[in-house]
């Protein structure tokens, strides 16, 4: 098969953009045979090492692709023009968008699969676009884009009832693939190693604590987070206890909650709140093994990788009971009601007081981790290929 794909996400370091790269690399490697062509915007292309084997087409833009996905739309309709340009003079039996952020409309002899990872904009507008404008550019994008697909590719069960109801598209045309941690991702057991690490981002292995990894967006709902921690803090025997929040509070392109922002930037305000900034991937398996535990307190997740990586490193997850995350953690977790801080607070103090409950949630956690893998999820998106190109 000749597969055209859109790589202009390849570099962007949130979930959409690991998705792009493992997956994409897990399909090279599974079957090499076909003719692999990345089409990827010209400012994009200088932060990516492609896998050797593919054509690489590099196309003059005056933006990055990925700030598409940023809230407020910075994507040149020009330079949406000149990608989709140059995909239709190509000739392909796929064209494939890894992520809908970074879509530009293409006409294509092929069959086009476009994945979307979530409904969270569709759920909670209020928390995704900082304004009307930025809103009617997502819904005329996310139109087109469902107008071009023959196939809708997702990532979870909860995102494809999402995308059958708010889109309204037939169930048949939607099919979900799966994510996986990267090999990275393992439980580091040297206690030395560890604690060299940790010190890096003012941690220790002799002081617990609690550990968030993600965006500062609304919907991730870490002001939640926070008062339930300040609940949790105030209960016996907790005052040792740390949270760690890892993620990007400077330069992300999706909407920042700004007054999460705001005490990031004020550190002094909080008493055992410590915010990282960026964490490069190579470190998140150190802050995951040295946790308690992660805790994902979004409103909306089409996915949540991050909990993958943290059971993978043994780490067991306390999550909302919304969403995808009961589908992804299974028994290798606690659930809490994202809209109630108290109810996580307890949720915290009964992972902390029982150790027993902590022994089994780690063990669970890893096997639970173990059941995805990204050559699984390559192989979906590889079988739906040759499927659409038989019906061409």
């Amino acid at each position: 098969m000749k597969i055209g794909i859109d790589a202009s996400c390849w570099s962007n370091p949130r979930g959409y953009g690991r998705f792009t790269r493992e997956l994409l690399k897990a399909m090279i490697a599974l079957e090499p045979e076909h003719q692999y062509i990345f089409f990827i915007d010209a400012i994009s292309r200088q932060q990516c090492q492609f896998p050797e084997g593919v054509e690489v087409i590099t196309i003059p833009t005056t933006n990055a692709a990925t700030r598409a996905a940023s809230a407020a739309g910075y994507r040149s309709p020009t330079d949406m023009f000149r990608m989709g340009k140059v995909v239709s003079r190509t000739p392909l039996d796929i064209l494939f968008y890894p992520s809908v952020y970074t879509y530009f409309p293409a006409r294509t002899s092929g069959k086009t699969i476009i994945t979307f990872h979530d409904v969270i904009a569709e759920l909670y507008p209020q928390m995704v676009f900082p304004n009307f404008r930025s809103r009617l550019f997502w819904s005329l994008k996310t139109w087109l884009a469902r107008f071009q697909a023959d196939s809708i590719l997702t990532v979870s069960n909860f995102s494809r009832d999402g995308i059958i109801k708010y889109f309204r598209v037939s169930p048949d045309r939607v099919v979900v693939t799966v994510e996986a941690a990267d090999n990275i991702f393992y439980p580091i057991t040297s206690n030395k190693v560890l604690e060299q690490k940790l010190q890096i981002y003012h941690l220790t292995t002799q002081k617990p604590y609690f550990l968030y990894v993600g965006g500062i967006a609304p919907h991730k709902n870490l002001k939640v987070l926070i008062q339930a921690f300040q609940r949790f803090l105030n209960l016996p025997g907790k005052k040792e206890y740390q949270l760690v929040i890892v993620g990007d509070y400077e330069a992300d392109a999706f909407w920042m909650d700004a007054e999460i922002q705001s005490l990031a930037h004020h550190k002094s305000k909080l008493d055992k709140i410590i915010f990282t900034g960026f964490v490069p991937d190579e470190d998140l398996p150190y802050l995951y093994s040295g946790a308690e535990a992660l805790i994902f307190p979004s409103f909306c997740e089409g996915f949540g990788l991050p909990a993958l990586e943290a059971m993978a490193c043994g780490t067991p997850v306390i999550a909302s009971n919304t969403t995808s995350l009961p589908e992804v953690v299974g028994d290798a977790g606690l659930f809490f009601n994202p809209s109630n801080p108290e109810d996580l607070a307890n949720t915290m103090c009964i992972f902390a007081d029982d150790k027993d409950l902590r022994i089994k949630l780690k063990e669970k956690a890893i096997k639970r981790a173990g059941q995805y893998s990204w050559e699984k999820g390559a192989q979906i998106v590889l079988n739906l290929m040759q499927e659409l190109k038989r019906k061409k």
